[in-house]
């Protein structure tokens, strides 16, 4: 922790005022999406179709139905859901066994349980063997209000390590129904965040042809003066970022990369190299280890040098509270994007 939220940890309690409680109160809240329909449980639903056209698929959970739209699979298919209870270790090892056996299996529990509880089980049981799991999380980076023990802020970063392991950081429910059917097709394991509930349908609004490829980035408008990259919910406050600053004759291109790896380097490096740029990557994870690394990185070895900067969360443990109050104080949100990008122009 910093210290500041260290010392608030241990300063003495004091019952907050009416006001202060009834705002802070939603610990896990559907993402801020002003202006965007939603989809309900695109990923259940998208699962579900999938499964009726191949008798391979299967879901498993950790107890974690409801929260990670895996409810659906188990209401339309129960014979093709497995409740596996409070065990994230051998949800992983049964998705393993299901995929020895020629299942698809669709392995759900919250990012921080996979990232963290259930790694070496990841590691030997299917990344060394390069099995066909999905495992699909919820609550990634910043989604939730209850601290770091459901932060998964650096899941990016300790999947990224893993060899064999594909990983997807969808922006909405668009990415989110398209993704499920490629993944399956993936010979080899994916991890997955998951953004669950009422998601926003975001992308095909600024871009109507939109459709999701895995491995491929895409850009979703252009713009002279600022690059974003950006990857999962962040891609949503980008492009909203980038209207407002519009209306200051500032022009921010946003390209997509759902796909966190592999990294389409080649489309990324032919943007960068677009002259005169300043290249932003936001994403919601900690700027150690994510994609502002792997961006970073790629640029270099590529002989890129542009102006680059990151938008990201602090290597630091971070407080629980509500989440527009959180992405405000940690640079996710709408206007602190847009004031951040335009104080380094």
């Amino acid at each position: 922790m910093t210290r500041d939220p260290m010392a608030r940890k241990h300063a003495p309690r004091r019952p907050a005022p009416a006001a202060e409680r009834q705002a802070t109160s939603a610990m896990i809240a559907s993402l801020a999406a002003e202006g965007y329909d939603t989809v309900s449980a695109p990923f259940g639903h998208a699962l579900v179709d999938l499964a009726r056209q191949d008798d391979r698929i299967v879901g498993l959970t950790a107890d974690l139905g409801k929260y990670t739209d895996l409810h659906i699979l188990a209401r339309d298919m129960p014979d093709r859901f497995y409740q596996m209870g409070m065990a994230e270790q051998l949800l992983m090892s049964a998705a393993a066994g299901f995929a020895r056996e020629g299942f698809i299996p669709f392995a759900t529990t919250y990012a921080v349980f996979a990232a963290r509880r259930a790694y070496d089980f990841i590691a030997m049981a299917i990344a060394e063997e390069n099995l066909p799991v999905k495992i699909v999380c919820a609550l990634p980076g910043l989604t939730t209000g209850y601290g770091p023990s459901h932060q998964a802020t650096e899941d990016l970063a300790i999947f990224r390590g893993l060899p064999e392991m594909t990983i997807v950081d969808p922006c909405d429910a668009c990415d989110i129904a398209g993704m499920v059917p490629e993944i399956a097709a993936h010979p080899g394991p994916v991890y997955a965040r998951l953004l669950r509930g009422n998601v926003p349908s975001v992308l095909t609004r600024h871009k109507p042809d939109y459709t999701f490829r895995l491995g491929q980035a895409q850009m979703i408008r252009d713009g002279a003066e600022v690059l974003v990259i950006s990857s999962g919910f962040m891609t949503m406050r980008a492009l909203d970022a980038a209207e407002r600053l519009a209306a200051d004759r500032i022009g921010v291109a946003v390209l997509h990369v759902p796909t966190i790896k592999p990294l389409d380097t080649e489309t990324i490096c032919a943007e960068a190299a677009k002259g005169g740029r300043l290249v932003v990557v936001a994403e919601n994870h900690s700027v150690i280890g994510g994609l502002g690394e792997a961006v970073a990185a790629t640029l270099l070895r590529a002989g890129l040098a542009p102006a680059f900067r990151q938008i990201g969360l602090p290597d630091a443990f971070l407080e629980a509270g509500a989440l527009p109050t959180l992405h405000d104080m940690y640079g996710l949100s709408v206007e602190k994007v847009a004031e951040r990008i335009k104080g380094w122009l």
